[in-house]
This record gives C-alpha cells, structure tokens and sequence, in this order.
C-alpha cells in the first residue's frame, strides 16, 4: 500500500508512453518525497525495492506484455533482489530508474535496475522474477518471452547472474526449509 497512489499514477502513465520493446531500457523519473524517508534523511533502503515494482510494471506496460499477462491470469512476482548503494537519495531529488531484461532461464526472468542522477548511479539492483499463473502455479518462461515478444533462447542470462540466482535461492515451496542457525 505504501506506493499504492504512486503506482496509479505511474500505470497511467506508462500507458501513454512511447512502446518500446521488452528488450530495452525503460526509464522513469521520479522524486523522493518525504514519506520515502528513514530517519536518516534519506530515501529509505525498503522504498528502492518498492520502487522498483514500478521500473518493472513500466517495461512491461511500455512493451505491451502488461494487458496480455493480465488477459491469461498471469502475474509477477519477485523470487530474489540484490541491491548495491552507492549514493543517498536526498528528499525532494529527481531521479531516473532504469529497467531492463537481462535474460531469463525455464522458470525466471532476470532484470537489472539502476536509480540514475545526472548519468550517475546511486543505486543498482539485480531482480529475479517468475510468473504465476492464477490457481495453477509457475508459468514456464517460454511462455512469458511469446507474451513478452522476445525469443527466450537468445536471452540467456549473463554467468554471473546464474552463479547469483543459484547462490541467494532459496528451497522450492514443496521442500523443507528448517529454521537451523549454525
């Protein structure tokens, strides 16, 4: 709920936008208001992730896929995030975030996202995203690149980002996962 008016306003806009294709960079420009902030000051580190919920529905609204997940009952959501600062958000400072597809494997799709000042980043961030489909569970990532429009052959993701994704995982919901602190 906390950028829930904000990402009204941002669906709004992205649907008149220019289209651009799943594949590349789509940027929006924001400002970091006062409910953003931590006691610090500053934009606060749980804000960036949310704000960056907006990046991604921004690419995928600009790219067209965002009406055609939604007509087949498909919808996002995040598996991992990594985030890396380099620079605070002060209150009321405009900001670019950054958005692209950098590759997806069977089940995920993989997104960089930089919050930009002046061609400077402040902020970057590898997500891991799969899509699920309502009442039946992961949809195949196949699938998403023919509602994206993109070949998801061609999009493998970097070996880093592989390494990553294996190296923040998490055990399948079907798995046991015990609370043990070594």
């Amino acid at each position: 709920m906390h950028l829930f008016f904000r990402t009204l306003l941002h669906l709004f806009l992205s649907r008149r936008a220019p289209r651009i294709a799943a594949t590349d960079v789509a940027s929006i420009t924001l400002r970091v208001l006062p409910t953003d902030l931590d006691v610090l000051g500053h934009l606060n580190n749980g804000v960036y992730l949310s704000m960056m919920d907006l990046g991604r529905m921004d690419l995928m609204v600009r790219a067209g896929a965002w009406s055609k997940l939604r007509a087949e009952g498909v919808y996002p959501v995040m598996a991992s995030e990594t985030i890396s600062f380099r620079k605070s958000l002060e209150p009321w400072q405009r900001f670019d975030l950054e958005t692209r597809l950098v590759g997806m494997d069977a089940l995920a799709v993989y997104c960089e996202q930089r919050f930009v000042v002046d061609g400077e980043i402040y902020a970057s961030a590898m997500t891991r995203g799969r899509f699920l489909r309502r009442g039946r569970g992961v949809v195949k990532s196949d699938e998403v690149a023919a509602l994206l429009g993109v070949d998801a052959a061609s999009l493998t993701p970097p070996e880093w980002v592989q390494r990553w994704a294996s190296d923040v995982a998490l055990p399948s919901t079907r798995a046991e996962a015990p609370n043990i602190w070594d």
